[in-house]
């Protein structure tokens, strides 16, 4: 799916605060939240975590900090403004920690700091370890981190053992006394659940959740299919099995349906709608009707602030979907942007990638140098399962199911718009002219 960015479209600036190897970690996962304009604050000590929230207050629409005891101390000394929110210490990343710990060092003791009690010996009981003696720092007040690495100290010495904490200069700072140390690092799953509940939170958001959202369905070359029956028994029936499938789907999308001449008409909130098609990502609808029927559709969905402007997107939309040729969805926003094409199952000819780039220069280029949304698709999914960037014309052309020789010409075109560029040769060990070797700089910061 390609998200078109209009120029002015609405974005939440959200603010993140935390040490720069968690930032590495979380800049994949925000590029599945397009919403998010994020503003990275690097932060290790006590005075820069104050600074830069006070910043942050006044420059964004929602806080995440990316530790619990960052959080603790700006929430001691300053008044939030705005929603902020933590990423949880107690949620995956802490299995991830006990599990490394018992592999790496076979503690027969913890000393844990950041998450409470209750939370690690659940995790200790799902994963079946067992240890002799545990020592916890509590996480509901805040301690300075002299203090936190004290108390480890003074249990490791006692007891041997693990230090298992949440807090980075912790970490850093007992490693280099040459203590076992394990560092709670929040997963992929942690940073989505935490960058979800932000953007819930966040007044944009509210208002969007309310948004009014068409959606207009129309069965392509209708009059055509119509013919096809030999009887008026057998349409009425094509169509009563039309509109109870599509019943069906207004319940599930909690919306009002209409039937108008030849078309459907759904009308809902964009809340539900965004909950139901995963942010955009897939609408299986389509691929029912074509299953069930046997002829295919075409929908167009729009957003709105208000029903006229709605219902006129839709028909933007719906009026793309059929410039395509049809069984296929397109999405107007309610600034005119165009989102699609959405998936119309969950079952694709090739590798799947959520595709989100809303760099207007980029699109441009790209359109201009002939990159169709069909190969962006192709190459990033290939890009992001085998994280493979460099491609010789043969392999590009055997990607995009066309022959070398267009393959050869593309990439002439997307070399002069700057989307690859040349990076080596391929020897053959037969007779022949090396192959170029082309990076696909485009994927480098989308």
């Amino acid at each position: 799916m390609t998200v078109y960015q209009a120029p002015g479209e609405s974005r939440i600036p959200i603010g993140i605060i935390g040490p720069q190897h968690h930032f590495q970690e979380l800049k994949p996962v925000l590029k599945t939240f397009p919403s998010f304009i994020p503003e990275f604050k690097e932060a290790n000590h006590f005075d820069e975590i104050l600074k830069y929230t006070e910043e942050l207050l006044n420059s964004s629409d929602v806080i995440l900090f990316l530790e619990w005891q960052h959080y603790l101390e700006a929430k001691q000394h300053l008044k939030f403004n705005i929603p902020v929110h933590v990423v949880s210490p107690s949620g995956t990343g802490l299995y991830r920690a006990i599990l490394l710990a018992s592999h790496i060092f076979s503690p027969h003791a913890l000393t844990i700091d950041t998450v409470e009690k209750e939370y690690v010996e659940q995790v200790l009981e799902d994963l079946s370890l067992s240890v002799d003696t545990q020592r916890y720092i509590s996480s509901d007040h805040l301690q300075q981190t002299d203090e936190v690495i004290n108390k480890h100290q003074l249990f490791i010495d006692k007891n041997g053992g693990v230090v298992i904490t949440g807090i980075t200069e912790v970490a850093s700072t007992m490693q280099r006394g040459g203590y076992n140390v394990q560092l709670i690092r929040p997963t992929r799953q942690d940073f989505i659940v935490s960058l979800e509940r932000a953007l819930l939170s966040t007044d944009t958001r509210k208002n969007k959740e309310t948004q009014i959202v068409f959606m207009l369905i129309n069965i392509d070359s209708f009059r055509q299919v119509i013919n096809s029956y030999r009887s008026e028994h057998d349409i009425q029936l094509l169509k009563l099995k039309t509109q109870e499938l599509l019943l069906d789907y207004a319940k599930q999308l909690d919306s009002h349906f209409l039937t108008v001449g030849d078309e459907y008409l759904f009308i809902t909130t964009r809340g539900i709608f965004e909950s139901e098609t995963r942010g955009y990502k897939y609408i299986p609808l389509l691929h029912s009707i074509k299953k069930q029927t046997g002829f295919s559709a075409s929908i167009g969905i729009g957003f709105g602030q208000s029903a006229a402007d709605a219902g006129n997107h839709a028909r933007l939309a719906l009026k793309q979907s059929k410039d395509v040729g049809g069984n296929a969805c397109y999405i107007v926003r309610e600034n005119r942007s165009v989102v699609g094409p959405v998936e119309v199952s969950h079952l694709n000819d090739y590798e799947q990638y959520e595709l989100s780039i809303t760099d207007h220069d980029f699109l441009e280029r790209a359109e201009q140098a002939g990159m169709s949304a069909a190969y962006m698709k192709k190459l990033m999914a290939r890009v992001t399962r085998h994280k493979k960037t460099d491609y010789t014309a043969q392999e590009l052309a055997q990607t995009l199911n066309i022959t070398v020789r267009s393959a050869h010409r593309i990439l002439l075109k997307w070399m002069d718009a700057d989307l690859v560029r040349i990076i080596g040769e391929e020897k053959l060990t037969y007779k022949g002219r090396p192959r170029r070797i082309y990076s696909l700089t485009f994927t480098e910061d989308s």
